[in-house]
């Protein structure tokens, strides 16, 4: 009989056990549900509320969406565990101790992705822009979380860490719809200034997309050793600088050519041995001078 009383006390023990942990466990799931249901409609209203403030790049907003949610379910997991009088102080301590490590570990990945964050906050750069961050150059085509994507004018892909691209300098060409031209030409000192200045002109007022105000600006900008420098700044169109600018110097190098004005270049004399070889008619004239002295003037003698 006593044996049949333990055994009757250890199923009723049993019962209350399964019976508590299949309460918890049930708690455990309506929990996790219910959750579940609660951080997808967080995180899909996070993204309809970032969407509608002005500036804020769709990538970051889904980013931020997806770090409200998985910070929601982390909270959901440690209730869960609550529910089966698991401690969760301990949990939480672990918890740190974790994240710690893995950002110790993925460190350089993290600053990746804060430059990211930040690249696509402050927006220094957009795609379809062409910039200059340090000795990088391109076209950008897509701005992610770890890295851009940038084409070379070359043809060339790069994928940059966007941490290399936040921590230089960076040059936007396309932002600004305006670019001045800084133009140089020299011509010969024997050349008339004020009508080398009248062609330049001329040539910069047939372009159509040079932009008349501000005027262009035109001077002498050096005196150098073989030519006289002549110096204009004008602004043009954006979208169309590199193709006025090489159009540019082609015409007024044909009309320069067509009006007399010469453009010095450098000269380079070869000499070999310490003598210069004479000319060709210093050397034909030579054996004549040698001739000459060697007969005996009128009305004298030899001695």
């Amino acid at each position: 009989m006593e044996a049949l009383f333990m055994i009757g006390d250890q199923l009723f023990r049993f019962s209350e056990l399964a019976l508590h942990y299949a309460l918890s466990a049930a708690g455990a799931l309506i929990i996790f549900i219910i959750g579940w249901i609660i951080t997808g409609m967080v995180q899909r209203g996070t993204v309809k509320a970032l969407s509608r403030i002005k500036g804020v790049d769709i990538t970051i907003a889904h980013f931020l969406a997806r770090a409200v949610r998985y910070g929601m379910l982390i909270i959901i997991l440690v209730m869960i565990l609550g529910q089966f009088g698991v401690q969760t102080a301990s949990i939480l301590a672990a918890l740190g101790g974790a994240a710690l490590a893995i950002g110790l570990a993925l460190q350089g990945t993290l600053q990746n992705i804060a430059a990211g964050l930040m690249l696509l906050a402050l927006r220094p750069f957009r795609i379809n822009e062409y910039i200059t961050a340090g000795s990088i150059q391109g076209t950008v085509k897509e701005i992610g979380l770890f890295t851009t994507d940038i084409i070379t004018s070359d043809g060339l892909y790069i994928s940059a860490p966007n941490s290399s691209l936040w921590n230089v300098p960076i040059i936007n060409a396309s932002r600004l719809p305006t670019r001045r031209h800084d133009y140089t030409v020299g011509i010969d000192y024997g050349n008339d200034i004020n009508k080398a200045f009248a062609l330049i002109r001329g040539v910069i007022a047939a372009e159509p997309d040079v932009l008349p105000n501000p005027e262009p600006l035109f001077f002498v900008s050096e005196l150098a050793d073989s030519a006289v420098i002549l110096a204009c700044r004008y602004w043009i169109k954006n979208t169309a600088f590199y193709p006025v600018s090489r159009r540019i110097n082609q015409a007024v190098k044909e009309i320069f050519d067509k009006n007399g004005i010469s453009i010095p270049y450098p000269h380079i004399t070869y000499q070999n041995g310490d003598t210069p070889p004479p000319l060709p008619e210093a050397a034909a004239a030579r054996p004549k001078a040698a001739a000459a002295q060697q007969k005996t003037p009128p009305g004298r003698k030899r001695a």
